[in-house]
């Protein structure tokens, strides 16, 4: 792929993750309002299938640098974003490597790519919600995740159920819509 189309693809799926994580994000469970889905992974996963995995990386970081310089949360986004990455970029690696390196019937590589991603994404935000956002959030915006809900109950009840949710929407989505994304990009 010439050069410069490729870097137009990053700077158009950028943009677009940008525009879905600020305008579409939505929490998945009433108890805890404050972990909401966005959408910005599929335009991530977009790149990273037509690109390479590299380039979705790229595209990652340049929607959380977008977000951090034009529509900044404070605390939330100070602690959030940083979590987001990790565990987009988990959860990207596995879908990779399960998408394009194994020679699995596409049912069962496409199955197995959700599941394990959903898997290595919910274990990841468990470990950082217990030792990097919970403590943080303690610290700096005065919310004691323990003193609310408790510790374990918000890990067991909030974080895993919202993990696997979030994983199972962005995965099907993205793998619903990337045949068509395929089409049309061979189409420009």
């Amino acid at each position: 792929m010439m050069q410069t189309r490729k870097l137009s693809l990053i700077a158009l799926f950028s943009a677009l993750a940008f525009v879905l994580m600020v305008f579409i994000s939505v929490p998945l469970i009433p108890t805890v309002p404050f972990l909401k889905i966005d959408l910005s992974f599929i335009p991530i996963f977009m790149g990273m299938m037509l690109l390479d995995l590299k380039s979705g990386y790229l595209i990652l970081l340049i929607r959380s640098l977008l977000k951090l310089l034009l529509n900044n949360s404070g605390v939330n986004d100070y602690i959030g974003l940083p979590m987001n990455i990790v565990g987009f970029m988990i959860l990207m690696t596995v879908l990779y490597y399960c998408l394009t390196k194994n020679k699995w019937h596409s049912w069962i590589q496409k199955g197995l790519a959700v599941v394990f991603g959903m898997g290595a994404l919910t274990i990841v935000m468990v470990v950082l919600n217990y030792v990097y956002a919970i403590p943080l959030y303690a610290q700096f915006a005065n919310f004691n995740i323990g003193q609310v809900f408790g510790v374990f109950n918000y890990l067991l009840l909030a974080v895993v159920p919202f993990n696997l949710l979030e994983g199972l929407i962005l995965v099907g989505l993205s793998l619903l819509i990337l045949p068509f994304v395929r089409r049309l990009i061979a189409m420009i």
